[in-house]
């Protein structure tokens, strides 16, 4: 009788057992990293072609990156400012909400947001 342990799939040695299961950690742990783009959502387009609000590519990443740290820090629902605009960004979903352009803000009160970001 053997007593010795062998590996499941006999053949895969038990190195390549060891990298192949290394390789799905690392994965998995790429997968968790990663963070699903920003979604605008049908509300906030028309707002933002009626209002001629244009955000540039460099804008939305940096508004991305700083939506995952407020994520981070337990904010669902964001208030956006940046130099032309500003968004009700859900964060749990990564979706924007509403959109407004900058004259709009002075008189406006937001309600139903735990942040607010201010993207230069």
């Amino acid at each position: 009788m053997d007593h010795r342990i062998h590996a499941i799939h006999p053949n895969i040695l038990p190195t390549q057992q060891n990298h192949r299961q290394k390789n799905v950690e690392t994965s998995f742990k790429e997968i968790l990293g990663q963070h699903y783009p920003l979604q605008i959502s049908k509300h906030a387009k028309q707002r933002m072609m009626s209002r001629n609000i244009d955000v540039s590519e460099q804008k939305w990443q940096a508004i991305e990156t700083k939506l995952q740290e407020a994520k981070q820090k337990g904010v669902k629902e964001s208030l956006v400012i940046t130099d032309q605009a500003a968004f009700i960004i859900n964060a749990q979903k990564n979706t924007v909400i509403t959109a407004m352009d900058k004259s709009e803000l002075q008189s406006k009160i937001f309600t139903n947001i735990n942040g607010t970001i201010i993207i230069d």
